[in-house]
């Protein structure tokens, strides 16, 4: 968290010095359901991207560099300025995780399926990040409602804290290590020893998404979003088993809904 406590102070010294150049600002909320892709069950599995869902909300704030906000007019008319905008963004998710798919199927009845049907996790993540959106039409042109939809695309960085949750309910009859809901004997055998850990650490993550805007009236939009965020960490849903078949960092896919104000 300290770490993050530092992203966030920079940011606020960047939102304070831009506020000096005279650009307007937009605040908005986002929400929407989420696919978390981890090393729970096998990524190529219908049952395991969609039965490991999730949720997230968020508050984003916009600086709209076709406005500006000291004299309430047009800023100079460039193509940056016209087709750009940045992108600041705190935001939440949380998925319950667990195997699905074959091998956790009833019809397998081994203990290393015992063990797979008993282990949960959750994963939670608060980020800190900004994106540049690029707005193929003129900006300027949507605020004069000379068209009401605005298409978008983004790419940006984050930093994420993680707080993974880990459960299981199989317990080996004969522990190591008695009563420790992480003791190695209690998951998958093929997996090494250190492979589920339920650490909070942080990870900077890749950010693009793909999106529209909707002109609601003069001084608010509606927004859908979908968005694709790579983790740099394979540790964000707790578990990282080393398998030959584990061959990227956790993941998710994101599709919200939101709703921006412009303040000036």
């Amino acid at each position: 968290m300290k770490h993050l406590a530092s992203a966030f102070c920079l940011f606020v010294i960047f939102q304070t010095a831009s506020a000096q150049l005279g650009f307007s600002h937009e605040i908005g909320v986002i929400t929407g359901p989420l696919q978390f892709r981890s090393d729970f069950g096998s990524r190529e599995d219908s049952k395991t991207n969609f039965g490991n869902s999730g949720f997230g909300i968020g508050v984003v704030h916009y600086l709209n560099f076709s406005y500006r906000a000291d004299c309430n007019c047009f800023t100079t008319d460039t193509y940056f300025n016209d087709h750009f905008k940045l992108r600041n963004e705190i935001s939440w998710n949380k998925t319950n995780l667990e195997h699905l798919g074959k091998f956790v199927d009833p019809s397998r009845v081994s203990i290393d399926a015992d063990k797979l049907r008993g282990h949960k996790g959750v994963a939670k993540n608060l980020d800190i990040g900004t994106q540049l959106e690029f707005y193929p039409l003129s900006i300027r042109s949507f605020q004069s409602f000379s068209y009401r939809l605005a298409p978008f695309i983004s790419l940006g960085v984050h930093y994420t804290s993680f707080s993974p949750e880990v459960s299981t309910t199989y317990e080996n009859p004969n522990p190591l290590l008695t009563g420790n809901v992480l003791e190695p004997s209690n998951f998958y055998s093929l997996w090494d020893p250190g492979s589920v850990d339920a650490s909070s650490g942080s990870a900077w993550s890749m950010v693009s998404s793909v999106g529209v805007r909707y002109k609601l009236d003069k001084l608010s939009d509606l927004m859908l979003d979908l968005r694709w965020q790579y983790y740099f960490s394979d540790w964000v849903d707790g578990l990282n088993h080393q398998l030959d078949f584990n061959k990227s960092d956790d993941w998710l896919v994101w599709f919200n809904i939101g709703y921006i104000y412009y303040l000036n």
